[in-house]
């Protein structure tokens, strides 16, 4: 059960190229025509200055590879840029009982960072991450993850139209294939582990329609509203 106090969290998750942004959109617009308070948040924010270390982690600024960082740097990199944006954008509509659709959200460290270390060490991190920012940093926890999975192959094919075939467009994540695939892995673990929902939106080498996608988004979102 909600707190009656504060609001709802629904945090739309997945890699690269899962269609996040558009799904969440299509999510929030939704909502607002049922009549529901909805505001839409995506992270990073990098309209804000708070994002300056994330911009230059992905930049490459702190080395060309995403392990050149560990884990718990990136993440507190990310988690300060999450800090600011509550605190400065969100935070109060939320704590008024208003609906928050994230496109990503700590659920992104737990993917991303993870992959960085070895799957006996993920436990131990996770447990890190959802204290630091749940509990240290007062971010809300979200009420329901809703996991976008697609198939990496499809991921890189979407990723590199949408640099209309320039790799060199791609951020030090989206660049490093073999990252990807374990960042694949962890997701999947972070999924069964942490009781997200996934969402299937390949079939065969190709995305399912948004529209098909949308409709199971609702419908898994519909649940804690």
């Amino acid at each position: 059960m909600v707190d009656a106090k504060k609001g709802t969290l629904i945090v739309l998750e997945g890699l690269d190229g899962s269609g996040k942004a558009t799904q969440a959109k299509l999510l929030a617009q939704h909502l607002k025509e049922a009549g529901k308070n909805v505001q839409e948040i995506t992270f990073p924010d990098y309209a804000s200055d708070s994002s300056a270390l994330v911009k230059m982690y992905l930049a490459g600024q702190f080395g060309d590879k995403p392990d050149d960082v560990n884990a718990y740097a990136a993440s507190s990199f990310y988690a300060v840029d999450r800090y600011a944006s509550y605190k400065t954008s969100w935070g109060s509509f939320y704590e008024a009982g208003g609906v928050i659709i994230a496109d990503r959200y700590t659920t992104s460290n737990a993917v991303h960072q993870c992959s960085k270390l070895p799957p006996e060490q993920w436990e131990s991190f996770l447990q890190w991450l959802f204290d630091y920012e749940f509990r240290l940093l007062g971010l809300p926890a979200p009420d329901e993850v809703i996991y976008l999975q697609v198939d990496p192959a499809v991921s890189q094919k979407l990723m590199t139209g949408r640099y209309h075939g320039d790799e060199s467009k791609k951020d030090v994540h989206e660049k490093d294939v073999e990252y990807l695939a374990r960042s694949r892995n962890a997701a999947e673990f972070c999924a069964a582990h942490l009781g997200w929902e996934t969402v299937h939106c390949t079939q065969g080498d190709a995305m399912r329609s948004i529209e098909d996608i949308q409709s199971e988004v609702r419908k898994l979102a519909q649940r804690v509203i």
